[in-house]
């Protein structure tokens, strides 16, 4: 798909006129639209015609919502017939414990990304009609689609040098997008489970049970968290600093929104050159996190994050399980959460250590870079694009890895032949700490 991206966003065609971009930058974009991250080397507004604006938000729908959730949907709309491996495929693309209503589970989610999109791209553009002055009702519907499609896939893309800036004052309209952007992150699992229970309670079906999985339970608990700990972080932190002249309810609604934005959509309303260093560091951190499994961010996710603290909690309170709601979680998702968080820290921390001793920047700018493309987020303090060609890939790599998920990079490398061995060695003590 980004080399399919690539050739396309090489084509004169999506260009304006007399316009060139070098061939690494048009990679570097192909990647970062494919991984809906954000990032780019060049103004797209400078660049871009508006047949090159809807390219790019087809490329958002397919990084987005996946390759295997299209093709699962182009299978049934033809009416072909979906094997056993085809299902397995999706079974493992959508963090599903079993094949039963894998199929239902990607139609479905798509179909309602679909109407988010249609509905709020509706929404958007009457609302910039009619307020914002614009003398055409398909310039305001052009760039009301593309606002909407952009903030459920996460894509944080800027294609008018603004962002959504002039809105910072429109507390509706940005609080229609951070719901958005929750919904593009939250994981499709949790769109097709609260589908479920809203048709139950809708119908009143008094007799039917209905029992939230513990997965779904997990991703909207530690999104919520972190959302909540952002907002406070961002407020303590620009307190004296950028928030020192705004009313209380601007200063809330502006960290509300950094704290929804910086786990992947990567939409602005200020240049980040306003916030300080703590904050910066604050917005790198929940960059790493990013979105919930199986949604459109990237990151190393919530649920891996949201584990490793309560494997941490569960150890310094002597418990030999994790337990909650009720539930106990596997020792191999344990596991697996404790390697992914390691390597990810592991990666990004290469990741500055190279872009430290190649690009003449400041720390925390290059903290910011990494953790955004790690996350797909897009937020950058404008040193991507004078980046040498070293730090350039660096930054396609973490884009991809981010996009991708580290456990599924870590599928390349683990045999498909699982070896049970029979026996098991004698356990001995290692002394740690």
């Amino acid at each position: 798909m980004i080399m399919l991206a690539f050739f396309l966003l090489c084509l004169p065609f999506f260009r304006k006129t007399g316009v060139s971009v070098a061939p690494l930058d048009t990679f570097f974009m192909a990647v970062s639209t494919v991984s809906v991250t954000g990032l780019t080397t060049f103004p797209l507004h400078e660049v871009y015609n508006n047949y090159g604006v809807i390219l790019l938000e087809v490329l958002f729908q397919i990084g987005g919502l996946g390759i295997t959730m299209l093709a699962t949907v182009g299978l049934v709309l033809a009416r072909k017939r979906i094997t056993l491996h085809q299902r397995q495929l999706i079974q493992i693309d959508m963090n599903q414990p079993s094949l039963s209503g894998t199929v239902r589970l990607a139609y479905s989610v798509f179909g309602l990304m679909m109407l988010l999109q249609f509905f709020f791209g509706i929404l958007f553009s009457l609302y910039l009609y009619f307020t914002q002055g614009y003398e055409q009702l398909s310039s305001a519907f052009f760039e009301g689609f593309y606002i909407a499609i952009s903030a459920v896939t996460n894509a944080g893309f800027d294609i008018t040098g603004t962002s959504i800036m002039p809105f910072r004052h429109d507390y509706l309209f940005l609080l229609a997008i951070i719901f958005l952007i929750g919904i593009g992150g939250i994981g499709f699992p949790v769109l097709t489970e609260l589908r479920e229970w809203f048709g139950i309670k809708f119908r009143r079906q008094e007799n039917s049970r209905f029992r939230f999985s513990l997965f779904v339970k997990l991703a909207v608990f530690f999104a919520v968290l972190f959302f909540v700990i952002g907002t406070v972080l961002i407020m303590l932190s620009e307190s004296k600093g950028a928030f020192a002249h705004q009313s209380f309810i601007s200063k809330l609604m502006t960290a509300m929104f950094y704290s929804a934005s910086t786990r992947n959509a990567g939409l602005q309303l200020d240049s980040l050159s306003t916030f300080n260093s703590t904050t910066l560091l604050i917005f790198s951190l929940l960059m790493f996190i990013g979105a919930s499994p199986s949604s459109v961010g990237g990151g190393v996710r919530t649920t891996t994050i949201g584990i490793l603290l309560l494997y941490m909690y569960s150890f310094i309170r002597g418990h030999r399980n994790v337990n909650i709601f009720g539930r106990q979680i596997g020792q191999d998702d344990i596991q697996k959460a404790v390697v992914v968080v390691n390597l990810s820290v592991l990666l990004c921390g290469t990741a500055v250590l190279i872009l430290s001793a190649t690009e003449k920047q400041p720390l925390t700018a290059l903290i910011l870079e990494v953790t955004s493309a790690f996350g797909t987020t897009g937020l950058s303090l404008g040193i991507t694009g004078s980046l040498s060609m070293v730090g350039k890939w660096v930054i396609i790599i973490l884009m991809f890895v981010g996009r991708v998920g580290m456990l599924y990079m870590l599928m390349l490398f683990v045999s498909r032949r699982k070896r049970d061995l029979n026996y098991r060695f004698p356990t001995e003590k290692v002394i740690i700490g």
